[in-house]
């Protein structure tokens, strides 16, 4: 979400009447569609009508007591958009009140390890004891307000990011009503969590516009460190209160806050002596050196989104095993070099006429994709409704070629929304089925949709779930934050609700073996913006998966596609090898896999992937059992 004072901002209006024009968007944009069952939901907090496709629900639990208003449990109704006629608002200048208690008590982001999860809040974070997930527990609760209130978890470290003026060194909730103060906090906090019911503050890094969201980054040469890439969309805090800070313009003064992120190290050993050890100036124009290379704002011409200056990135995601980060940086979409963490490497950029505000990326496991969203509104405003352009406010998928960005298609959740229900491209993760690019993804009111984006050009929704507004008659922020995929299941940051958990059900788009191959991975912690591939083990779960997939696109041979799936059958009962009869199964096994090797030297394209995949799949299962 971008940050609550950025929400009064002027915003672009939608015009159905002029064509779009030009680039890689040249393409027909259709909007929401009003035939879905998401449509017309009743409204309510606790009881609000529900709509499911392919998933369901397993569990919910309410926000604890300390995290909510009682006298507004829901929150508060979101203040009217600023007419963007309006001269722009002073950057500097005091938030509106009301925006600020709009989302004082709101849920963020999830973090996730063992069999734990961490929720930020703007009013702290909470510990959830997950190891049935049917039924989560609450382990702990911290109070420490100040926005938005992201989280990280590395080893027994927690990571919390603090934007808000609020924000103090203590946690206190009493806030800083002074405009230069010793107690005011804006930056990243670090938690000892190594006992999770007593966290303890061990680290306060202070930077120049506070912490939006932040990226953990590891360095296999560099062990001993970890590093952080704050990214602050605030204001710039004033030099009185932090030495160095400045918000004038480059030409004003080269070394103004703007137009950087800040890398932080992090002795492992000694976290309390965490510092920014760079401030790259990663948005540079090549040729000149101007460090404000990029995005100048404004719309893209006529019928085009008007996007926010690139002075800053929102998001920036980390693949540490292929050497990439994606950052969503305001005005533009980049791709870095982060072989050497410390001083990341702008390899490429992008804009999009169709988008107002660069917030978020994943990239596919492969690393050879990236989505980036489009927080069209900054999360507060409802941007899905009947007649809302399906390329605004939507993810913009791009291949990566050579190092380079090239532009595949856009995806938006497909269901017409009302004007009470914010909604937009928000937060999501990968769906780790083998042999498929699959996400699931938060869109505040307009709740979960999981989607295939195998095909970049054609994406495809494959489940969703989504409740009815808050409100019926008033707007009031709420739905998902992020819905993220862990050990297998979805977990959702509900903002006004808590926490939903949900898991896939088999569908004709997606089956039971791929549903269960992608219950095989488990990873022992999740933090979205640092990625890392996931390798699937040789299973008869994964080897189906491949074939139902071979199947559904006509990449097998029925009859090669019978003989793997009794074969794998017959061999679900050897546990030694020494069975009777399981040398017979194993050789026809291994035969199996050198015919489907031979048939992936035939085919093209995603086929032959597949099939060299899944031949690869049986026969390290033969090796296993031999």
């Amino acid at each position: 979400m971008r940050s609550v004072f950025a929400t009064c901002l002027g915003l672009a209006v939608v015009s159905l009447l002029v064509a779009l024009e030009g680039g890689a968007q040249e393409r027909p944009a259709p909007t929401a569609t009003t035939n879905d069952p998401r449509v017309g939901l009743k409204a309510g907090l606790r009881d609000a009508g529900e709509a499911a496709k392919n998933m369901k629900r397993i569990a919910t639990l309410p926000k604890p007591e300390g995290f909510f208003d009682p006298k507004a449990p829901g929150g508060e109704p979101t203040p009217p958009e600023r007419d963007p006629n309006l001269p722009p608002l002073d950057p500097n200048a005091p938030p509106d009140p009301r925006f600020a208690n709009m989302l004082a008590f709101a849920n963020s982001d999830l973090a996730f390890s063992g069999n734990h999860l961490f929720m930020g809040s703007f009013h702290g974070f909470n510990t959830y004891d997950i190891e049935r997930p049917g039924t989560p527990k609450l382990s702990a609760s911290v109070v420490c307000p100040g926005g938005q209130g992201d989280v990280s978890v590395h080893g027994n470290l927690l990571f919390m990011s603090v934007e808000q003026t609020r924000g103090r060194l203590d946690c206190g909730v009493q806030g800083v009503s002074t405009p230069v103060s010793a107690e005011r906090f804006r930056g990243v906090r670090i938690f000892d969590i190594g006992d999770m019911s007593k966290p303890r503050q061990v680290a306060a890094i202070q930077t120049c516009r506070g912490s939006h969201t932040h990226t953990l980054v590891t360095d296999p040469r560099d062990t001993a460190n970890l590093y952080v890439y704050g990214s602050g969309t605030g204001s710039v805090r004033s030099a009185e209160e932090l030495a160095g800070c400045s918000g004038l313009k480059p030409d004003e003064d080269p070394n103004t806050a703007l137009f950087s992120i800040d890398v932080i190290q992090v002795p492992l050993a000694a976290p309390q002596n965490a510092r920014i050890v760079n401030r790259p100036r990663i948005f540079a124009d090549v040729a000149t050196g101007a460090i404000s290379g990029l995005w100048a704002g404004g719309d893209h011409g006529p019928g085009t989104q008007k996007t926010s200056v690139t002075n800053q990135c929102h998001d920036i995601t980390v693949f540490p095993e292929v050497g990439l980060a994606a950052g969503a940086c305001s005005g533009n979409g980049i791709l870095l070099d982060i072989s050497d963490p410390k001083n990341p490497v702008r390899l490429d950029h992008v804009v999009d006429k169709n988008f107002a505000y660069w917030h978020s990326a994943t990239f596919n496991n492969d690393g050879t994709k990236v989505i980036f969203t489009d927080e069209w509104g900054g999360g507060t405003r409802p941007r899905c409704r009947a007649t809302d352009l399906l390329t605004w406010g939507a993810d913009a998928i791009f291949d990566i070629v050579d190092r380079k960005l090239r532009f595949g298609g856009y995806y938006k959740m497909p269901a017409a929304q009302s004007d009470t229900e914010n909604c937009v491209a928000h937060n999501g993760s990968l769906i780790p089925v083998p042999g498929r690019d699959i996400m699931s993804q938060a869109w505040y009111q307009g709740g979960v949709s999981v989607f295939d984006f195998t095909d970049s050009a054609k994406p495809v929704e494959i489940a969703f779930f989504d409740r009815g507004p808050i409100d019926a008659k008033q707007l009031i922020t709420g739905g998902y934050w992020s819905t993220y995929w862990y050990n297998g299941n979805i977990y959702g940051s509900e903002i006004a609700r808590g926490i939903d958990v949900f898991s896939l059900t088999p569908s004709e788009q997606l089956s039971q073996n791929e549903i269960d191959a992608a219950m095989m991975v488990r990873v022992e912690e999740l933090n979205t913006q640092q990625q890392t591939r996931v390798v699937w083990p040789p299973s008869a779960a994964v080897a189906r998966a491949y074939v139902d997939q071979l199947t559904r696109s006509h990449g097998i041979q029925p009859e090669r596609a019978r003989a793997v799936r009794t074969a794998l059958d017959r061999a679900d009962g050897i546990r030694t090898g020494k069975e009777r009869g399981a040398v017979e199964v194993l050789d026809q096994l291994d035969a199996l896999a050198a015919q489907l090797e031979s048939d992936a030297a035939a085919a093209a394209g995603r086929d032959a992937v597949r099939l060299r995949s899944l031949a690869a799949a049986i026969k390290g299962r033969t090796a296993k059992l031999r």
